[in-house]
Formats: C-alpha cells, structure tokens, sequence
C-alpha cells in the first residue's frame, strides 16, 4: 500500500543554482546532498513537512535526467510514494497491468530501495516507489 508521497524529483540543470534558489522558496536549508550512482545523478534533499523536495542533477550528459531535462526542460520529474514493503507493491502494481522499469527494486537515493513505473502506464507521470532500507 502506498503511505504517503514521500517525495516529489525535480530535474535540474544545476545544483549550485538551484540549492540557494529553493533554500529561498521553501524557507529552508538544503538537509543533505548525494550521489547516487545507478541513477546518474546528484540529489539535493529538502525537509517540507512530512514529505521532501528532490532536486536531481545528471552525472552524465547522456544520462535520463539530462535527456529528460534536454526533451522538456527542467521541472517535475516524478512523485515518490512510500512503501511498506516494495516487493509485494510491485508484485501488485505488475497484476494491475502497470509497467516497472526494473525487476528488482533498485538502491537509491536518501537510503531506499526504489522502483519507478512506466510513465505510459500512469497517465504520463513517472512514479517511484521507495522503501526505507532497514
């Protein structure tokens, strides 16, 4: 079952730039930066209540936030919802003819496991699972 939305990813040309500007929008510090590897990017976390901002910057020029943001310009790249136990939603979500990305829930950012959906599946927003790693 899903939770709550645990965070909303938005695509971004530059973290340097961005960090100062939504520090100033959300009346708030940036709580922690990070790499994460398997998904090309460069996240930037901000605490908004009980969910989170992520704003993503690409590693790599060929990489999905840079295509994404190459294609549609920066903005609203996914939704995050929380899970209890990201298997069996994806199990779930698969027998209602959603389609996952992955197989297997991936480790992402802000210590999850993470599983997105097809875009072509939900009505053209992407959508992220995660489940805090224990």
């Amino acid at each position: 079952m899903m939770q709550k939305i645990e965070h909303l990813g938005i695509a971004v040309k530059s973290l340097e730039k961005s960090i100062p500007l939504f520090e100033k929008l959300l009346n708030t510090k940036c709580t922690k930066t990070e790499v994460v590897p398997t998904e090309e990017v460069t996240t930037a976390f901000f605490e908004t209540g009980n969910s989170k901002i992520e704003l993503l910057e690409s590693t790599d020029s060929n990489g999905v936030i840079a295509k994404f943001i190459e294609k549609k310009g920066e903005g609203l790249h996914h939704i995050a919802f929380e899970v209890s136990d990201i298997k069996a939603e994806m199990n779930r979500l698969q027998n209602e003819g959603f389609t996952l990305l992955s197989l297997e829930p991936k480790i992402g950012a802000d210590n999850k496991w993470v599983c997105f959906l097809h875009p072509k599946s939900t009505n053209g927003v992407l959508i992220e699972l995660c489940q805090e790693i224990k």
